[in-house]
């Protein structure tokens, strides 16, 4: 089982208005969840790209920083980019799913995955709508998802609704 608290959540409060639960934590890895409310909704009625963009970030620094942390460095963005592919509705959760896909000295690539799900069909950190239907693609810690994500149990996420990479860089912790 991974672990599911993390250091920089202790004073992270834009993380803690968002709602951002922890789900999984592991080297390199997050899995995050929060729903969407009425306050983080833009003029058209659907999800912020400033709240997508947040949460994201959020669950990119806990995938590039280690859960107990470091008493000498941290690790921030150096670059980010992001892709909104769907909307996403007031009452959706949504599921970010964050991997490490390479690493040397202080820099590093990271690709976050967002999906929204109804919360009707969110079950234990899944959602429960069946079995994953033939095409879909699976976090298998390096495989990038497409169309409906689902873990490694198989279960789905939901449907994609946004793609973001990080550039990580480690510096002196002041």
């Amino acid at each position: 089982m991974s672990a599911t608290t993390h250091s920089i959540l202790e004073n992270d409060h834009a993380s803690a208005w968002l709602g951002l639960e922890v789900l999984k934590l592991g080297p390199g890895h997050a899995t995050t969840r929060m729903t969407l409310r009425k306050e983080m909704l833009n003029g058209f009625g659907i999800a912020h790209g400033g709240m997508i963009f947040a949460f994201a970030d959020s669950t990119f620094a806990l995938a590039c920083n280690p859960a107990a942390g470091s008493e000498h460095s941290i690790t921030v963005a150096s670059g980010v980019d992001i892709n909104f592919i769907k909307p996403a509705h007031e009452g959706q959760v949504i599921t970010a799913i964050a991997d490490r896909r390479a690493h040397a000295g202080r820099s590093g690539i990271y690709d976050i995955q967002l999906f929204a799900a109804d919360p009707s069909k969110v079950t234990n950190g899944s959602v429960n709508n069946g079995s994953a239907s033939s095409g879909t693609a699976t976090n298998d810690g390096g495989t990038p998802h497409s169309g409906t994500g689902t873990n490694t149990s198989g279960e789905p996420y939901g449907e994609l609704i946004a793609e973001f990479r990080g550039r990580s860089r480690t510096i002196s912790k002041k």
